[in-house]
């Protein structure tokens, strides 16, 4: 635990943004919930209003979302052009959460990085 807060400590939600061509890759790891989501929210909010050609969320490290993380996903979605947000590489936890909720019938879901920088 944190000195003092009474909150565990935790890694940092965002690994990186990086550019790959014309679209943007935000780097995600550990688990995503309230107490971190504003880090997660100011990451791809950069990244959208860059104005890429899409945005990879890649989550090949993230082990946990909540609702909220799920919500800001929703909040991408609707400030791109159809299909520009791109999902890559949900472990089995983060994959669970996209089916309860439905977002995987609404967002592009791809096995690799690359893969959701390839696709049509």
């Amino acid at each position: 635990m944190s000195e003092g807060s009474g909150e565990p400590q935790r890694d940092r939600p965002v690994l990186g943004v990086e550019s790959a061509g014309s679209a943007t890759i935000v780097r995600l790891a550990g688990e995503i919930d309230l107490y971190n989501v504003d880090q997660v929210r100011t990451a791809i909010g950069g990244a959208v209003d860059a104005g890429p050609s899409r945005v990879v969320i890649d989550l090949s490290q993230v082990e946990f979302m909540d609702s909220t993380a799920l919500g800001v996903l929703i909040e991408a979605r609707a400030a791109l052009p159809e299909g520009a947000l791109r999902l890559a590489a949900p472990q089995l936890e983060t994959m669970r959460a996209l089916k309860v909720s439905g977002l995987d019938r609404h967002l592009a879901v791809h096995d690799t990085v690359a893969a959701a920088l390839s696709a049509d």
